[in-house]
């Protein structure tokens, strides 16, 4: 099912039990996540109509969420790292640009080079 299609599982769920990989038949919103952050659940709160983020998978001891659309549009991925709560967000626009500060200080215009930069780190 496209991302869009998928129905809202507000089933509660901890951490630990957030699979490593992308959920294909459901969506997981972050109020869900028992243990999100304020930061997170706002996530959206200043993009058109305020969506809410969904998890979309781990990226090594990163979680990985994403408020708006896939394509282009305006959305915002964050990240937490598992053991130390590091958090780094990547801003997506309308045109196809993004920006966002990774965990090597790098600030990343492509959402491929910030996914890097935290597999790497």
């Amino acid at each position: 099912m496209r991302y869009d299609e998928r129905p809202v599982d507000d089933t509660p769920v901890h951490t630990a039990d957030l699979p490593p990989t992308p959920i294909r038949d459901r969506n997981i919103p972050a109020t869900a996540w028992v243990e999100a952050p304020s930061s997170l659940l706002k996530l959206g709160s200043d993009l058109p109509d305020a969506p809410v983020a969904e998890y979309k998978r781990r990226i090594g001891p990163w979680i990985l969420w994403r408020a708006g659309p896939a394509k282009r549009g305006d959305a915002r991925y964050w990240v937490q790292h598992d053991a130390t709560g590091a958090e780094y967000t990547l801003r997506l626009y309308p045109d196809g640009s993004a920006e966002g500060v990774g965990p090597s200080g790098t600030t990343h215009d492509r959402f491929r080079a910030w996914k890097e930069d935290l597999r790497d780190a």
